[in-house]
């Protein structure tokens, strides 16, 4: 991705790169990506009936990371209280979509690839939030 490069030229940020926040929103957009795919693989799955909580918990992390990423991209007049907020909401969505992805992973590998996803991004939310503590 070239969040790096599109980030670094705003005016506001004037090279002054927070690269934990980065690579946190590259991992909520692919995790997006990953979440949504999932739930359209469970969706047609055999057993879809079983996968019901899998395929809600997908498309609400797929969600929470879209809006992350992009609240967190946003560098005009930032609000950094609401950019924290936003990256604990997601590093807790991705926990729960991560451990309902890991009960289904041994039977369907696209929820075990979602799980290490998940997991990814939770980690990358962490970073971010910690790199923005006063």
């Amino acid at each position: 991705m070239q969040a790096q490069q599109m980030i670094s030229t705003h005016p506001d940020v004037r090279g002054q790169i927070n690269d934990a926040l980065i690579r946190c929103i590259e991992e909520c957009y692919s995790c997006a990506q990953t979440c949504t795919s999932c739930a359209d693989a469970c969706l047609a799955e055999p057993k879809v009936r079983d996968l019901t909580q899998c395929i809600r918990m997908n498309l609400d992390c797929a969600d929470i990371c879209n809006i992350t990423g992009r609240i967190a991209t946003r560098r005009t007049g930032s609000d950094e209280e609401i950019i924290r907020r936003m990256l604990d909401a997601c590093g807790a969505a991705c926990r729960l979509c991560g451990e309902e992805c890991q009960r289904h992973a041994s039977m369907h590998e696209h929820c075990r690839v979602c799980a290490e996803a998940c997991q990814g991004c939770m980690q990358a939310c962490e970073a971010a939030g910690r790199s923005m503590a006063h």
